[in-house]
């Protein structure tokens, strides 16, 4: 990490200040990934049924869901780093409790609350990266950024088959706590204090707004969760929960878009977000990176595991290609996005994803694993070219002040998109067979290669080459001065004017 960002000359504080951000945020990425490899083990230590099991991490999921958006109204009434110093506290007592668990439901009720912490941190790693950095900076600190949400899942993965294999199972929560201490020192050391000026009135959370957008999307992961585990989308189970998010959902969207004269406080997350062309094209480029990354992630262990009889360690090392390919990938993508823009890397992106997808609909049950592990590589590698010149394609076109609420909606349908891929490679799995499971594989690599196809035609509508933003005489000359004047209602101006659209 040290030696990337030295690459990437960033000030020292600046680097100091990213590297700490990243360490605090990959736990709850690691986390997902080991719980996902020790689902088996966990049925069995607690004589569970798998169906049972499968809410430790669903109900993290839908609590994550819920606690995202009210991070935009905190971020603006607590600060940014009072924030998240609150959100890895929780997390780390949440990850204690979680590795201390005597039963299922204790183990589940904890991970509720690991997931509200993560639903905290999640956004802000994006937002405290965003400002620090500034615009012209975006595109490299979204590389480094987007490394991690690439490389994390598959590195969960690896160490959680470790851990699992030497290790209690308690230790897939309890290897928070050094990595997660770390971090908290680091933060209060690096992050800058809060300096509110007292002028701006504090804003009022969104009541309707905590009840109707969190829940809605939450229901709709539900939904999603219930389709997988059910192998279809007739059930009541799906039915409901998914009619459920529709109606909650578009009760938002009428209560955002009220006039301003018939609300009490302004909407959690501002709708008119989504007139702007460039913002539209880079949450929903996103969200469909999410749904691609996933699918890929999700079936290439259990190809390991079923087609080469491999365990959970050995398929989660045959993986590492796809992360080598985003360490590898997405800082370069994000230095040249800042040069070049996003609009050509993300389509020359999506086109290398494309053949390495393509490459895996060849590939069979008695193919030698180097050529899928290539073809992981060449996934991994294309789809670096589209995440991160996205991400900083998109706070390029975003205001200072509608940072935290670009960071929301980024991580909500990425997270979205994630569930959609791992709800509709589950159906494709239990429903495309030949007898002998590569059918179904072929199938899962056949959508996810339209998935790239979408996302290479959204590309057309983000920005072209950037527009550089003009410094203004009270902007700070440097990042380390720049790192104070990160937070809302600081004394400093904000730390870019807002880029050309």
């Amino acid at each position: 990490m040290a030696q990337v960002l030295d690459e990437g000359r960033f000030d020292p504080a600046l680097r100091r200040l990213i590297g700490v951000v990243l360490l605090g945020g990959i736990m709850g990425i690691l986390d997902g990934s080991m719980v996902a490899v020790g689902v088996d083990t966990l049925a069995a230590r607690f004589d569970a049924a798998l169906s049972t099991i499968g809410w430790v991490s669903t109900g993290y999921l839908l609590a994550l869901t819920v606690a995202i958006p009210v991070t935009t109204w905190a971020v603006d009434r607590f600060g940014a780093r009072r924030l998240w110093l609150a959100g890895l506290g929780a997390f780390l007592a949440a990850s204690l409790a979680s590795g201390l668990a005597w039963n299922v439901s204790t183990l589940i009720v904890f991970r509720v609350l690991q997931g509200l912490a993560a639903g905290l941190l999640d956004p802000l790693v994006l937002t405290l990266l965003a400002r620090a950095a500034g615009p012209r900076r975006a595109g490299r600190v979204m590389g480094l950024m987007g490394m991690v949400l690439s490389a994390g899942p598959v590195l969960g993965l690896i160490v959680g088959g470790a851990v699992l294999t030497h290790l209690s199972w308690r230790w897939m929560f309890l290897i928070n706590l050094p990595i997660g201490a770390v971090a908290l020192v680091g933060a209060l050391r690096v992050i800058p204090r809060d300096t509110p000026t007292g002028e701006a009135p504090r804003t009022r959370l969104d009541i309707v707004g905590v009840a109707l957008l969190g829940p809605g999307f939450a229901t709709a992961v539900l939904a999603l969760s219930q389709a997988a585990d059910r192998t279809t989308v007739a059930a009541w189970q799906v039915l409901l929960p998914l009619a459920a998010a529709v109606a909650l959902l578009a009760g938002y969207a009428v209560h955002a878009l009220r006039p301003a004269a018939a609300r009490r406080t302004p909407p959690l997350i501002d709708l008119r977000l989504f007139t702007s062309g460039g913002f539209s094209a880079s949450v929903t480029i996103m969200m469909l990176v999410g749904l691609a990354m996933f699918a890929n992630l999700f079936v290439l262990p259990l190809y390991y595991q079923q087609q080469h009889g491999r365990g959970p360690l050995a398929s989660g090392l045959l993986v590492a290609p796809f992360a080598v390919a985003a360490i590898v990938g997405m800082p370069l993508a994000g230095r040249l996005s800042d040069r070049l823009g996003a609009r050509r890397l993300v389509r020359a992106g999506a086109l290398v994803a494309a053949v390495g997808e393509f490459a895996f609909t060849r590939v069979g049950a008695h193919t030698a694993e180097v050529w899928p592990g290539l073809a992981a590589f060449v996934v991994g590698l294309g789809l670096s070219f589209v995440g991160a010149p996205t991400m900083g394609s998109l706070y390029r076109t975003l205001p200072p002040a509608s940072v935290p609420q670009g960071s929301s909606v980024l991580y909500i349908l990425n997270q979205f998109g994630a569930a959609i891929g791992i709800a509709v490679v589950t159906l494709i799995l239990a429903t495309v067979g030949d007898g002998t499971g590569v059918a179904g594989f072929h199938g899962v690599y056949w959508f996810a290669l339209a998935t790239i196809a979408i996302i290479l035609t959204a590309g057309l509508f983000l920005p072209g080459h950037p527009q550089p933003a003009p410094r203004s005489a009270a902007e700070p000359a440097t990042e380390s001065a720049a790192l104070a004047a990160t937070e809302p209602g600081a004394v400093s101006e904000p730390l870019a004017v807002r880029a050309r659209q």
